[in-house]
Parts: structure tokens; sequence; C-alpha cells
């Protein structure tokens, strides 16, 4: 069973159809980049899938089950979690609670075990301090857990922003732009870190990402949208040389 499949995805703002008959199935383990020129659709399927917005038609399923037109928590809790093109860390707040926000989903005591500080409350912290630290532990960031998120080289806060998202135990991890800002060194590092994550933690990915060094490198297959629509689809060699898709890009 396929972990992602979307069919006839679309929304309209006004008259403009920002994503127009959007389809795409990502096997389960796959790694799959979502490319196309800026204004192309891309984080709006995004959106679509993490519950921003609402499709006017169309249908979403993650591992199975339907969840079109659900809301961002809901929809985290059924299993996507996703990054953002500008890093959205709490930066006045530790390495370590950073990635204790993404238990939310998880947390198992109520509002009133929290003011009072109840025994479970303090297990439940202590229990998701040790997860913290072991997800910290995986990305090399467990040294700084004390360290504020704002202070930490940009590499480290990509890092950082998906050892969050992998905190709330997501089956699809979305990274938008991962390597936006990056300079050549810390994008091969970040290569290195998604393939990890990929092996490690058994994750299926979509990524959008104009690096296209990065997307060659990493992603086993593409979908192409261009004002919206899907352009072209298949595997990432014959994808990126599609000359519909090196026009898309460069002109004619």
């Amino acid at each position: 069973m396929a972990m992602l499949e979307v069919s006839r995805l679309s929304i309209s703002f006004g008259g403009l159809h920002a994503v127009d008959d959007f389809n795409v199935t990502i096997e389960k383990g796959q790694l799959y980049g979502l490319i196309g020129p800026n204004g192309a659709g891309k984080t709006t399927v995004f959106n679509l899938l993490t519950g921003v917005y609402k499709p006017n038609e169309g249908i979403v399923r993650l591992d199975g089950v339907d969840i079109t037109g659900k809301n961002t928590v809901e929809v985290n809790r059924l299993g996507i979690a996703r990054t953002f093109q500008n890093i959205r860390l709490f930066k006045d707040m530790p390495v370590l609670d950073n990635v204790k926000v993404g238990f939310h989903n998880q947390k198992s005591y109520s509002v009133l075990t929290g003011i009072l500080k109840l025994p479970k409350y303090h297990r439940t912290e202590n229990e998701m301090n040790q997860k913290a630290m072991e997800i910290l532990d995986v990305f090399g960031l467990a040294s700084e857990a004390a360290v504020k998120a704002g202070n930490l080289p940009y590499g480290k806060q990509r890092k950082l922003e998906i050892a969050r998202a992998l905190a709330t135990d997501p089956k699809l991890l979305l990274l938008d732009e991962p390597a936006a800002g990056m300079n050549p060194n810390e994008t091969a590092e970040l290569m290195d870190t998604i393939r990890f994550v990929r092996d490690h933690f058994d994750m299926t990915i979509l990524l959008i990402e104009h690096d296209m060094k990065l997307v060659a490198g990493i992603c086993e297959k593409l979908t192409v949208l261009n004002f919206g629509r899907v352009l072209c689809q298949g595997e990432t060699s014959e994808v990126l040389s599609d000359p519909a898709v090196i026009t898309a890009y460069l002109g004619e």
C-alpha cells in the first residue's frame, strides 16, 4: 500500500487555479521530490496535504486513511509532519524544549495534572526528556540541549527543525526547501542527514527543493509542477532531462 495517494487535488483563490488536478503516489520509504519554478504551487500542495488549506476537490489518503479536509492538528496526529522554508523554531527556548514541543500530540496528562505537578506529570516529563535527548543524540545535538535554539549555527537549526518534526512520530515527513540559505558544505551535510532520517527512522519523505544537485543526489522520483498543474512525473534522471522541464525552468 502506498504511503501517500493524492487524486485530483485542486484549490482556487478567487479566479486563480493555484493547484489544478494534482495527482501523486508515494510508496512507503520513498524519498520523493516536488519541484517547479517559483509560483508553481508547490507550497500550496504542502498546505493542502497538512490541512492549512481545504481543497475545492480531490482526495488525500495517508497510509490508506482518507485525511481530506482535516485540520492541521488532526493531520499531524494521523502522521504527517513538516518543516518550513523559513525556519520556525522557538529561538529563545533551549534546544531540548524545542524537541519536546513535538511531543504535544502524545502528552498523556491533563491540564490539572500539569498545574498541580502531580506524580504523572513528573513521570511523563522525564520520559519526554529522555526521548528528546535520544532524538538529539541521533542528530549530534545532544551536547547542545541547553543552548538556545537561536544561538545554533544555521545548519544545526535546520537539523533541529527536522528533529522536532520527527518527535511527532510521523509516517510522512514534508521538507519545504530544506537547503534554502545553505552553503555547499551545509547542503552536502543536509543530504546525508535526509538519507539518514529515511533509513534510521524508516521514514517516507517528500521534499520541495530548488537546489538541483540535492534533488538529483537524493530523490528517487520527482513530480514537476508548473502553473499549478503537473508537468512531468517519473524517475529523477528522466524528469530532469525532459525538455519540457528544462523549458519551464529556463524558458525557450
